[in-house]
């Protein structure tokens, strides 16, 4: 019987040549070229309107100069104006304040809720799937119900309180400043919830279930397990939910522009509802570049922030 002899092909023996070099490098070139659309699309939708909205801010840009071209350069003259503003100050903490009470509401109810699905029962998917509409809707649709709701003349919740009894007459939830500010929040805490449960439920579900075992047979109670096993696990879930939420609740735009378009003086003004109105109302470029780069800088911090907190929880 013959023994079949196998030789090296005339590649395998390129590819142990030093000749096989440019050969693997013009082939992770070619690989290299499949990904050329998509950095072309990157470059001209996201990095190239950054850096003209940067380079914006470094200029008196007005309506009058905009048109001709000829804004004269001011170097950082624009980022010192604007944080001396009384009003940008006051846009911010109003956006620190929305942003502080919707995460706290999300985030608590979105959690209970978590904790409730997380057992089985008949219509669990068809419950969930439903709540998941909240967040699937679009925000101008959302505002645009919470609107509707808020009404101080036929909205349903002054029709509530009043059948209840809590109040005698119709409460302009989003006309009066002090509770302008509440009624969006209570609207972007509805759109958020569902993001936050879906989240922390895949977090429930990914602890083994092995371990609640050994612990009722230890004797600990639900409140000892909840305790002991279900917060220490899920600490890297509700991180990264939390500094999530950050990032898309501080930049929060169209809901509350549907609902209040940033009154009643200036109650619900929130930094990008303010750079809004630079821009667009008083036509104040190069001011309103600067303050969409200063709440760029602000999420980039926050983004940075939660990408070392994740790695730090992957290597623990």
């Amino acid at each position: 019987m013959t023994r079949a002899v196998v030789r090296p092909t005339h590649d395998s023996a390129v590819i142990r040549t030093g000749a096989s070099r440019p050969l693997l490098r013009r082939l992770r070139l070619v690989d290299y070229l499949f990904l050329l659309p998509a950095l072309v699309f990157v470059a001209t939708t996201m990095l190239y309107p950054v850096y003209s909205n940067m380079r914006m801010s470094l200029y008196d840009v007005s309506m009058m100069t905009f048109m001709s071209g000829t804004a004269p350069f001011v170097g950082l003259a624009n980022y010192q104006v604007l944080t001396s503003d009384p009003a940008f100050r006051h846009a911010l903490a109003l956006s620190l304040l929305f942003t502080a009470g919707s995460l706290v509401f999300q985030f608590t109810i979105g959690f209970g809720l978590a904790l409730f699905f997380n057992r089985p029962f008949p219509g669990n998917g068809i419950l969930r799937a439903l709540l998941l509409l909240a967040w699937l809707l679009p925000a101008v649709v959302s505002g645009s119900l919470f609107r509707w709701m808020l009404d101080g003349d036929y909205g349903v919740l002054n029709f509530a309180l009043v059948q209840l009894g809590l109040v005698s007459d119709g409460q302009y939830w989003l006309i009066d400043p002090g509770t302008a500010l509440a009624g969006t929040i209570l609207a972007n805490v509805w759109v958020g919830v569902p993001f936050n449960m879906a989240l922390l439920l895949a977090g429930l579900q990914g602890i083994p279930t092995v371990l609640y075992e050994a612990a009722r047979v230890d004797g600990a109670s639900s409140l000892q397990q909840f305790r002991s096993l279900t917060l220490p696990l899920m600490r890297p879930v509700a991180l990264s939910v939390l500094l999530l939420g950050l990032i898309y609740t501080f930049k929060v735009f169209d809901l509350i522009y549907v609902m209040t378009k940033g009154g009643p003086v200036d109650a619900t003004t929130t930094l990008p509802l303010y750079t809004y109105k630079l821009t667009f109302e008083f036509f104040r470029f190069g001011h309103g570049a600067t303050a969409a780069t200063l709440l760029l800088l602000g999420l980039v911090v926050v983004a940075l922030l939660y990408l070392w907190v994740s790695r730090r929880e992957e290597m623990a």
